[in-house]
């Protein structure tokens, strides 16, 4: 191992002025990194002295520089990480199994782990790795048995005191501890989703409150429809997000089932038969979540059918939240030449070359990220897809593309509700005006002058750029009374045909 890998892993490189020797290509005297030695099947190798990760995550971060993009960067996922040792450790000192003064170590430590965010930089190995977790689950091991052994009283790297497989890791196989704590830290992962979209629909359920009396044209295939109203419109949007809740808590759920205990294949090997329930009780009682172990071990450590349902699931709410922010793009288009029967409020300016301009740049983000999660769940498929026999080796892009996309939405329906739908306008007059110019009124009055006339009204207005209203009291078809009557806000907005309604005549 040389000393510039041992300064990568430690702390990325700070931004820093060219060092004009080295670009001259003279050599610098840098000053030596304290290394202590271990060893692995491999040999020998020098890590950092003050790191908590040992050898086998070495060897990850040397094999795996692909996203730069470290497993510390997911807090949830090192949450349950350490969730799965303090649950392996408590079963295996109830059985017997490990020492108390290692258990008791092992537990202090997850707890500090847990709750102590500086831990998160000695997770190091990359989120995207070979080995179906292996790297992960190695540099979890590393990190508990570390901090175990100063809690102890002993230097890190004393191993023969305490060991990262032999005790943290013990009755485990990276194929049971990492799916488990995968599916924990997407349970974890989901439940601020959850309250982003609560928000997101509260608010647009305020906007349908406050839009309630604003009268509007409904447009199908981008072509005037029938008039509806700005509320309407916005509680639709609130329903819709409303359903996504219930359908991520419904998918959320499928991760309840976990499959520790399965060990390497699901047989259990290396474990007291015991363990797996006794395991997966103490992982419930710690996480606060309600675990169930699944009934076929073998079945869950191969199937990814629950990451694929959750990831189509994320998608689901993408698409329906870029359709959302391609509506408010529309309806906000302008100011002059566009719907613009609503105003997003301005977030920046627009343009280096058109002064004045202001973009739906929000809306526009939101859709972005939208696209971003979609395609990871086309990554989820294929992932998900490509698994063989009795283990799914893909599982670390699975996790990495799921725990992204929850992020990403999360920021994204958080900066959409606060810094875009909370600021919504409506320009009443002019949503007003639209509807009196359009043809679409003609539909409803086509259950009082019946659908041939309207049809002849319809081709008329369009013809000569003149109002429906003003066509049918030109043609004495209905009294100004009448025609008020069938156009109230109640009757265009809402079911309102009347049993034995008497189609009008034309005049002749």
């Amino acid at each position: 191992m040389t000393e510039n890998t041992i300064e990568r892993v430690v702390s990325p490189p700070e931004e820093a002025p060219v060092n004009l020797a080295l670009v001259a290509g003279r050599s610098i005297d840098r000053p030596r990194i304290a290394t202590r030695s271990e060893h692995d099947l491999l040999g020998e190798a020098e890590i950092p002295a003050d790191a908590y990760w040992g050898v086998h995550t070495l060897r990850a971060v040397e094999n795996f520089p692909i996203t730069g993009i470290p497993i510390g960067h997911f807090p949830e996922l090192v949450r349950a990480l350490v969730l799965v040792k303090q649950a392996a450790a408590r079963a295996n000192r109830r059985l017997g199994q490990l020492p108390a003064e290692k258990a008791e170590a092992i537990e202090r430590a997850c707890d500090l782990i847990a709750k102590d965010t500086r831990f998160l930089n000695q997770f190091v190995v990359d989120a995207v790795q070979g080995g179906a977790g292996t790297s992960t689950n190695m540099n979890a091991n590393e990190v508990v048995a570390n901090a175990a052994l100063e809690l102890m009283g002993r230097r890190r790297g004393d191993y023969a005191a305490l060991h990262p497989i032999d005790d943290v890791n013990m009755a485990q196989s990276t194929n049971d501890a990492y799916p488990t704590a995968l599916c924990l830290a997407l349970i974890f992962a989901s439940e601020p989703l959850v309250q982003a979209l609560q928000e997101l629909a509260f608010a647009f359920k305020a906007k349908a409150v406050e839009f309630f009396d604003v009268l509007k044209i409904g447009r199908t295939q981008l072509q005037d429809a029938v008039p509806m109203t700005l509320g309407q419109e916005f509680d639709a949007y609130h329903t819709t997000i409303k359903e996504d809740i219930d359908r991520l808590r419904e998918a959320a759920a499928l991760f309840r089932e976990v499959n520790l205990g399965a060990t390497a294949i699901g047989t259990g090997i290396n474990s007291d038969p015991r363990y797996a329930s006794l395991a997966v009780v103490e992982l419930a009682r710690l996480s606060g979540q309600p675990l169930i172990l699944a009934p076929n071990l073998i079945e869950a450590t191969s199937d990814m059918g629950a990451f694929v349902l959750f990831s189509g699931v994320l998608k689901r709410i993408a698409v329906k939240l870029s359709k959302i922010c391609n509506d408010l793009r529309l309806l906000a288009s302008g100011p002059r030449a566009g719907f613009g029967e609503i105003h997003l409020p301005p977030m920046q300016a627009g343009s280096t070359i058109m002064p004045g301009k202001v973009n739906p740049v929000i809306p526009e983000v939101v859709s972005q990220v939208a696209y971003l999660v979609i395609g990871h769940d086309l990554t989820v498929t294929m992932c998900a897809e490509a698994g063989q026999l009795q283990l799914n080796a893909f599982g670390p892009t699975i996790g990495y593309c799921i725990l992204t996309s929850l992020r990403m939405l999360t920021a994204a329906i958080d900066t959409l509700t606060r810094r875009c739908v909370n600021g919504i306008e409506a320009d009443r007059a002019r949503c007003l005006s639209l509807v009196e110019d359009s043809i679409g009124l003609v539909t409803a009055l086509a259950p009082v002058l019946g659908y041939e006339t309207c049809s002849r009204i319809a081709r008329r207005a369009l013809d000569e750029g003149r109002p429906v209203a003003e066509i049918i009291l030109e043609e004495h078809l209905l009294t100004e009374t009448q025609l008020t009557d069938v156009l109230k806000l109640e009757t265009m907005t809402r079911p309102s045909r009347m049993a034995g309604a008497v189609v009008a005549k034309p005049k002749e």
